[in-house]
């Protein structure tokens, strides 16, 4: 099978200017598979640690580097909230082009977590928060939850959006400045697993598993809008 790779969005159609313009953007993807079993750095599967999120894109996953969200110049790294005896936090980082619509986050629940505790663990909540940054509640784009007081089941679960999730999608914004590197800037979207509250002290989290799917859309942002010049000609 042959491979592709290049720089820009993808447009497909017959007609490419004139009243029945008829092109549309292709719908993107990138999705990592986390096993918590899994401690090895740059191995299939690889989930990460305490303050150690994962990079989505990158096969075997490697760590990643979680930015604040500036989108000036350059960016500092962020550092995530370290495991406590009442919260873990793990996660993933997706890089995108600035710019782009998400179109959904899946997340395939494929193996129950196991949370190690000197007691019976309990948790006041068990979610997903996709956010442009490392953020422990009220995420830019979605929120997947997988249960209270337990871990939650297998399964596909739902992400939920609000409205202001939604006006966020329709455009990720420049959140990571590269400095001199091309592109100049990115966008980030950051999972992160939130594990917490309860009774019982966390030791560790020993096991589950997660397949995580983002689905986004390129936009060009050379072909202006409905009043901007150059009015969707310029492709």
């Amino acid at each position: 099978m042959a491979r592709s790779t290049f720089e820009g969005p993808v447009l497909s159609g017959d007609n490419r200017f004139g009243p029945l313009r008829d092109v549309g953007y292709a719908r993107l993807a990138q999705d990592t598979y986390i096993d918590f079993s899994n401690t090895t750095p740059n191995t299939a599967g690889y989930s990460g640690g305490s303050t150690q999120f994962v990079n989505g894109n990158n096969i075997p996953n490697t760590l990643a580097n979680v930015y604040t969200a500036s989108g000036g110049a350059t960016s500092a790294i962020v550092t995530p909230t370290a495991d406590t005896t009442s919260a873990i936090y793990r996660g993933v980082v997706f890089y995108v082009p600035t710019g782009c619509t998400i179109d959904s986050i899946v997340v395939d629940y494929i193996l129950a977590l196991t949370v190690t505790s000197g007691t019976t663990a309990t948790f006041t909540g068990v979610d997903w928060y996709f956010s442009n940054g490392f953020v422990t509640s009220s995420p830019s784009y979605a929120t997947v939850s997988l249960g209270t007081t337990t871990v939650g089941t297998a399964g596909r679960k739902t992400s939920t959006y609000s409205a202001t999730n939604l006006t966020n999608m329709l455009a990720t914004t420049a959140d990571v400045g590269t400095g001199a590197n091309s592109p100049s800037t990115l966008s980030q979207i950051v999972g992160t697993l939130a594990i917490v509250g309860g009774a019982g002290t966390y030791t560790g989290l020993t096991a589950g598993k997660f397949n995580i799917s983002i689905h986004y859309i390129q936009n060009d942002g050379n072909i202006g809008t409905a009043s901007a010049y150059p009015y969707g000609n310029l492709d």
